[in-house]
């Protein structure tokens, strides 16, 4: 990769930010594209980036690590750039520069890991799938997700959801979840009962310890504080539900999980804006293991996939589809907002 290269990632990552309506983090794309040099070792390493740019999110890594420091109040001068202040573009360059010189041993190691949001708005986009789901299994069900994060969006049901002419959920949840509905309202009716919740996450974030939770909301862009406030919210659920996660390989936690199924039990998959980030052995694995057990499902071991995903990389909004053995059809039930603020049922 050329300097120009790496320049180019972060100023499209600036269109993709700005297209999902943070123009603050589009800013500071923009200004560490053009900022940046070999003169400090976090710009050394920007530019000597070993790798693709775009699909490491290198931006958003740096982006990431510089709001780590703001959230944890360690350079006030730094925080003087975040919203709500205004401030002139010369003076935000000049200060950015300035801190990522301050704070460079910090900011190189934010580049070492990828980020990770437990986008909890992401609920509101599957709710639809899982019910759709609950209603034709109609068994207990055991819910497993893959590439969980924190493991927040487990506990879907806790949240309350209003899509306008239908409500779902706890009517007094502090995670309120209120998606754009364009056309037709989805159905919302079905029983459900949920008896265990099992997340896997190949770096799971461990939402109890105060260093991975800040990580966890770093990556939440800073002008969008009504994502913080959700995570936060749905921080505070998880500390009176239970749930678990598991550091292990998506397929290695997929084929554990089918095996592990019990009469009388549903087992419902889901999966939100990971997909894309496997390896291709791993999700053939995962496919050929849900493929075999579903072809030995019955009407008392169902299995179901709901997944929220982009068909191909580059569509502009996620797709959420169903499939459910016995049987294998896999249907598409929406179009979806990738942040979660709109849902169109198909």
């Amino acid at each position: 990769m050329t300097n120009n290269d790496i320049r180019a990632a972060f100023e499209r990552q600036a269109a993709g930010c700005s297209a999902l309506g943070s123009p603050f983090t589009a800013r500071l794309c923009r200004a560490l594209a053009a900022i940046l040099d070999r003169s400090s070792v976090t710009g050394l390493a920007v530019l000597e980036w070993d790798g693709d740019p775009r699909a490491d999110a290198l931006a958003l890594r740096l982006c990431g690590g510089l709001h780590a420091l703001v959230l944890a109040g360690e350079d006030d001068v730094l925080a003087g750039l975040y919203p709500p202040a205004q401030v002139a573009e010369s003076t935000f360059r000049a200060e950015l520069d300035a801190a990522i010189r301050r704070n460079d041993e910090a900011l190189v190691r934010a580049l070492d890991t990828a980020p990770q949001t437990n986008e909890i708005a992401r609920a509101g986009m599957i709710l639809p799938g899982l019910l759709a789901a609950a209603r034709e299994l109609d068994r207990p069900v055991a819910l497993i997700e893959i590439g969980a994060s924190a493991g927040l969006n487990l506990l879907f049901d806790r949240f309350h959801y209003d899509y306008g002419a239908a409500r779902w959920g706890e009517p007094t949840s502090p995670v309120r979840l209120v998606p754009e509905v364009r056309g037709e309202v989805p159905r919302l009716d079905a029983a459900l009962e949920i008896v265990a919740r099992t997340g896997n996450d190949i770096r799971p974030i461990d939402w109890r310890d105060p260093l991975q939770r800040l990580r966890l909301r770093s990556y939440l862009w800073p002008d969008q504080q009504a994502r913080l406030q959700r995570l936060d919210a749905a921080i505070g659920l998880a500390e009176t539900t239970p749930f678990s996660m598991e550091r292990v390989d998506a397929a290695d936690f997929v084929r554990r999980q089918l095996a592990a199924r019990e009469p009388g039990t549903a087992l419902m998959l889901f999966h939100t804006i990971m997909w894309q980030y496997l390896p291709v052995a791993t999700k053939t694995t995962i496919e050929a293991a849900l493929a075999a057990a579903g072809a030995e499902a019955g009407p008392d071991t169902p299995i179901a996939r709901v997944a929220m995903e982009p068909i191909e990389t580059s569509d502009p909004h996620a797709t959420l589809s169903l499939t459910v053995w016995p049987g294998g059809e896999t249907r598409h039930l929406a179009h979806c907002d990738y942040h979660g603020r709109w849902i169109e049922w198909l």
